[in-house]
């Protein structure tokens, strides 16, 4: 009698291990390999898992071993994918199965549906003919190698002298905005994909910049199959772009943050554009940061990676600094137009203040300032395009009672329900969380005293677009934010109405700030930038300097030599402060050093590594008690001490998300190592007094988080 075949699978549970199970090679059909997506038996019912290893052996009796119930028409999981899969697991102290089946696309976690797939949905419904040679140059976006500028050439020369040798190459790309930073990684790519089954990797930080970046690498590879991965794709379309890409079929793989974890096997390389967004970190599941598992993986399979950005993060921009990555960099834009002129606006001074003497209309509540409102009339009469950036959509932050202290606070979070006028949510003005997604009709009177006076505090888009267009009646106005890209028209519509100049103003959030070529704006008005000035979050300013760099890029890009450059304008009541100092000079450099000293003298991130642990009760008071129990007994095994901290438990930012208490306890060390040990202990600890991520004992949902990028 022929030994039984064994195999071990992960699911989508959170288990630190996986689970035995038979595999029938006679009613399967094939023999098991490591990589296969298979359904398995798991209690009542069936899950879909994944095979981590093949034996003949169980530490269980085989009798009481369920089968393997069928596999999935897909070929395994590459080696080199499930091994960047184990060390994020290992890495952020997550499930192997919980990292690994996220990835999977809905499309192929249906077993029901494998034997139609295998038969009829492996079809690409989207495949276009193939562009001639010679219409390549028509293409949107294209640019010859010829018509780059002597820095890119210099900057692709350096790049394909070192991604030449099959080995690990990890090069910073740091250039203006508008520099043409996307060209160059671009023709490094047509060098580096001359074999026909090679593949590379695009990340982008969000699926509002993934149609511009697809368009223009289509021009540059006509001839070469791509797969776009992202969530804003049909499930159909994301399942069979993720088959061409675990085959081999796609050559260019485009995506946002899960696009990481995709398997390929014939990675050769890979590019992360706008490597500084904070996008790149998955906030739920497994906390992973997509950029440095991209560096890793690169590191892995001995490949070049490209990271690329106007503003780079501080640990990146540090790492070229000192050597560990190559330092490549375009100062100057490609069309030869200067950078914008920057202006800031001090509040606090009344002549920046619109008066009624500047034929402000009576009844009329415009929150901009007066040299804003002048710069917007003059680029109107140029026939350019505004950009108004604000921070905050919705119609206004706070619905107020003037008789009383009423606020409309929401009941489920510890935050305001925001107020959005008619149409925005549905047929009637609304208040709406923005955290935990309740909405509520808009109260006749004060809930509290009965105040039928009900005034709206501060400002959001809708409360702006309403009064821009009332102020410029002729003007073509235009709103981009989440809300709007709800609508008919999607965010890529919105964006291609202003690409074509069929916008005169166009007010937004920070959806509008990045990575747009925008060819026709001559302004940005960045209103409200204190609010992100100031906060307990160590890393705000250095995220509010890259937005104020980035959306400021979009003015004048495609401005000539001797034409007026285009213009930001920053309404703000502390113009002394470090970023807008920085900014006012375009100084990235200058700003970054600044930063990396408050960082050292305060031993913060990347002079320490932190992770956090949260905890989610019913009340705050269980949280934190929770958390203060397992600090005790860090604290009773000697694992703290001698350059590793742990803090006292406070409550989150956010306390409360659809009622629902959080806290956190903050873990810093100067040790990566050590940091990954306690975890490791910490991991150990919960899971032995926990049932899945839940305490058996107070019910307390717990979570291990490494490198969050927000305290």
């Amino acid at each position: 009698m022929s030994s039984p075949i064994v195999v071990q699978v992960v699911v989508d549970k959170p288990l630190a291990q996986g689970f035995d199970s038979l595999w029938d090679k006679a009613g399967l059909g094939l023999d098991p390999q490591i990589g296969h997506v298979v359904e398995v038996p798991f209690g009542r019912s069936s899950l879909v898992g994944v095979v981590i290893k093949v034996s003949a052996h169980s530490d269980y009796e085989i009798d009481k071993l369920k089968a393997v119930t069928q596999v999935a028409p897909l070929p395994p999981m590459d080696p080199s994918a499930l091994r960047l899969m184990n060390f994020a697991s290992q890495y952020y102290i997550h499930g192997l199965g919980e990292t690994i089946i996220p990835t999977i696309p809905q499309m192929w976690k249906k077993p029901s549906s494998w034997e139609k797939l295998s038969n009829s949905l492996l079809v690409d419904e989207n495949k276009k003919p193939k562009k001639k040679e010679s219409e390549k140059k028509l293409a949107e976006g294209y640019v010859a190698e010829s018509e780059l500028n002597d820095a890119q050439k210099s900057a692709l020369t350096q790049l394909k002298d070192s991604c030449g040798q099959e080995k690990f190459h990890a090069a910073l790309l740091q250039g203006q905005t508008g520099s043409g930073k996307t060209a160059v990684f671009l023709h490094l790519l047509r060098t580096l994909l001359g074999e026909s089954k090679s593949q590379a990797l695009i990340l982008v930080p969000e699926i509002n910049l993934t149609p511009q970046l697809e368009r223009r690498v289509r021009a540059y590879f006509p001839e070469k199959k791509m797969a776009v991965l992202h969530s804003g794709v049909s499930e159909k379309k994301r399942g069979i772009a993720w088959y061409e890409a675990i085959t081999g079929e796609a050559q260019i793989i485009l995506g946002t943050r899960l696009a990481a974890l995709t398997p390929m096997p014939n990675l050769c390389a890979i590019v992360v554009d706008e490597e500084h967004d904070p996008s790149y970190k998955q906030q739920d599941g497994i906390r992973y940061s997509a950029r440095d598992l991209a560096i890793w993986r690169a590191h892995d399979l001995k490949v070049p990676i490209v990271l690329s950005s106007a503003t780079p993060s501080l640990e990146t921009w540090m790492a070229a600094k000192a050597g560990r990555y190559q330092y490549l960099r375009l100062d100057q834009r490609a069309q030869g137009a200067a950078l914008p002129n920057v202006h800031l606006l001090n509040l606090r001074d009344p002549q920046n203040q619109l008066s009624p003497g500047d034929k402000v209309k009576p009844g009329l509540k415009i929150s901009l300032s007066k040299p804003v409102v002048t710069a917007i009339q003059k680029n109107l009469d140029e026939s350019k395009q505004s950009l108004v950036l604000i921070n905050r959509r919705g119609y206004a932050p706070v619905l107020s009672c003037s008789a009383c202290s009423w606020l409309s606070k929401c009941h489920q979070c510890s935050s305001y329900m925001v107020m959005h006028k008619a149409g925005a949510l549905g047929g009637k003005p609304v208040l709406s969380c923005h955290h935990c997604g309740l909405v509520k009709g808009i109260p006749s009177h004060c809930p509290d005293c009965g105040n039928a006076d009900l005034k709206t505090l501060g400002q959001g888009t809708q409360k702006l677009e309403d009064a821009i267009e009332e102020w410029w009646p002729d003007a073509r106005v235009l709103r981009v934010d989440t809300d709007s890209s709800r609508k008919s028209k999607g965010a890529e519509e919105l964006f291609q109405e202003i690409h074509d100049g069929n916008v005169d103003i166009v007010v937004g959030t920070q959806m509008i700030a990045k990575g747009h070529d925008y060819q026709h704006v001559g302004l940005v008005a960045v209103l409200d930038a204190d609010g992100r000035l100031f906060s307990q979050d160590f890393r705000a300013a250095e995220r509010l300097f890259a937005q104020l760099v980035q959306v400021a890029g979009r003015a004048g890009r495609a401005n000539k030599d001797g034409e007026r450059s285009g213009d930001i304008y920053i309404e703000t009541q502390f113009p002394e402060a470090a970023v807008y100092q920085y900014l006012l000079r375009h100084d990235v450099d200058g700003f970054l050093t600044h930063l990396a000293a408050e960082r050292e003298e305060a031993k913060l991130p990347p002079f320490c590594y932190q992770a956090l642990v949260h905890a989610e009760a019913k009340s705050l008071d269980k949280a934190t008690r929770f958390l203060s129990k397992l600090k005790s007994r860090l604290q009773d095994q000697g694992l703290v001490g001698s350059g590793l901290k742990a803090y006292d438990p406070v409550p989150r930012s956010m306390m409360r998300v659809a009622g629902v208490e959080r806290a956190q306890l903050l873990i810093e060390s100067a040790d990566r190592k050590r940091l990954q040990t306690i975890l490791e202990a910490i991991d150990s600890d919960l899971r032995s007094r926990s049932q899945g991520r839940i305490s058996k004992e107070d019910r307390v949902r717990w979570l291990i988080e490494r490198d969050p990028i927000s305290i």
